[in-house]
């Protein structure tokens, strides 16, 4: 058995359960990590369930009925009411449905956030202080608290209101500006770069300020939006406008720091390759039989081949095309030059390499059976990440997370006549 192996589980759905890979004496290292998630669509329930693959417990708070408007999209139904894409974020995780606008299940809220954490919340800027769940208020019950907000733009500035998605913020960020082929149309990244950025950089964040409060008592609050995950994403593109002053353009699938490195032509299709030294540069010209392009003034180094892209590509495609992709790949590899396949997402999942690193995995689902998950992007060998939980139903553990925190039945029964958990 390698060392990613059994990282899933397949007992009950909904009951916590422990990875093989795991020692039974070596927990989890987000164990005992209490966070309520507020969160919708992306960047939240990405982040949070991040937290969750490594043991956090992670409360999804919805709104009745509803709940997280990812369950309904996607265009395409499974057997139950939630989309692959919910279930694909939203792993490892309790759902409890609170009508946060109604001041019963306000105050549920309030109680649940006095032993929390971390909260995480996505709505637009200024909502939560209307509800009465804002960082001033919760960090006067629970100052040890990490709070974090995402939207769109960040909570001030003069953007600050406007409503929050990838595509606004690729575009406005500049990231479409560099993204296709020169004088093609608007072209965004083909993932949500700004919304998964932005997950990133906020779990980064947060894990930081616990750790933080950890040792001071002290928590703070967050402020972590799409548009600044996308500018920082802009490295080679802003330090070329920084250093020349000329603004960045789209190159296609090659690069502003060498060339030659981008897909290229073959006899059947594309492939990708790079030669982004001298060195690798000289090994290419002899595999290809070329030492003509060595002793070219056009390409004799990465600054003329920069100048000269198009032309060199034309040059090398001249024998890329005489062989399939398949047949460059292997070529290349063996001379040490980097090369790849151009792998549909069905070729990347089903590759040997993509099935050895368990890229796909599957889940327990009391409704659907069993469903697909992306696996888990980082591997930790000493306390390997697990599902232990199927995506949440709606409300599935709203009586449990409630219970725990101290209610009783006869309150959770007062709480539904008010209203606490319906729409």
């Amino acid at each position: 058995m390698d060392q990613f192996s059994d990282q899933t589980s397949r007992l009950a759905p909904g009951k916590p359960t422990a990875g093989a890979a795991t020692s039974p004496s070596r927990p989890l290292p987000l164990a005992g990590i209490r966070v309520l998630d507020v969160t919708q669509v992306m960047a939240g329930p990405f982040s949070t369930m991040l937290l969750a693959d490594l043991g956090a417990d992670v409360v999804k708070i919805e709104p009745p009925e509803t709940g997280d408007q990812t369950r309904g999209a996607m265009g395409f139904k499974l057997k139950g009411n939630d989309s692959m894409g919910f279930l694909n974020m939203n792993r490892n995780k309790r759902s409890v449905t609170l009508n946060l606008k109604n001041p019963s299940g306000r105050a549920a809220f309030l109680k649940l956030a006095e032993t929390a954490d971390i909260v995480v919340e996505n709505y637009r800027p200024g909502v939560v202080k209307k509800l009465g769940i804002d960082y001033e208020t919760l960090a006067a019950i629970n100052p040890r608290l990490v709070y974090v907000s995402i939207s769109g733009f960040g909570q001030t500035g003069p953007w600050a209101d406007r409503p929050g998605f990838d595509l606004m913020a690729q575009a406005m960020s500049g990231v479409m500006s560099v993204t296709g082929h020169p004088g093609s149309p608007p072209v965004k990244a083909g993932v949500p770069v700004a919304d998964i950025g932005c997950a990133l950089f906020a779990t980064y964040a947060m894990l930081s300020a616990y750790i933080g409060a950890k040792a001071t008592g002290q928590g703070q609050f967050i402020d972590a939006s799409l548009f600044e995950a996308a500018m920082a994403f802009s490295i080679w593109d802003t330090s070329e406008y920084w250093g020349t002053g000329r603004i960045p353009e789209p190159v296609g699938t090659s690069n502003r720091m060498s060339a030659p490195y981008q897909a290229v032509r073959s006899s059947d299709g594309y492939f990708v390759m790079g030669a982004t030294n001298q060195k690798l540069w000289q090994k290419l010209c002899e595999e290809l039989g070329r030492q003509d392009l060595l002793a070219d003034s056009r390409f004799v180094d990465i600054s003329a081949r920069l100048a000269n892209r198009e032309l060199l590509i034309e040059e090398l495609e001249k024998n890329f095309v005489q062989h399939t992709s398949e047949e460059w790949v292997d070529r290349l590899l063996k001379v040490g030059i980097p090369a790849g396949r151009m792998n549909t997402y069905p070729e990347a999942f089903e590759s040997e390499h993509g099935q050895h690193r368990k890229m796909r995995i599957e889940i327990d689902h009391p409704v659907e059976g069993k469903v697909p998950n992306i696996g888990f992007a980082v591997k930790l060998t000493g306390t390997p990440q697990q599902v232990r939980r199927h995506p949440p139903l709606l409300g599935e553990h709203t009586d449990q997370v409630l219970t725990e925190n101290g209610f009783s039945a006869d309150e959770l029964e007062d709480m539904r006549k008010q209203g606490a958990f319906s729409a």
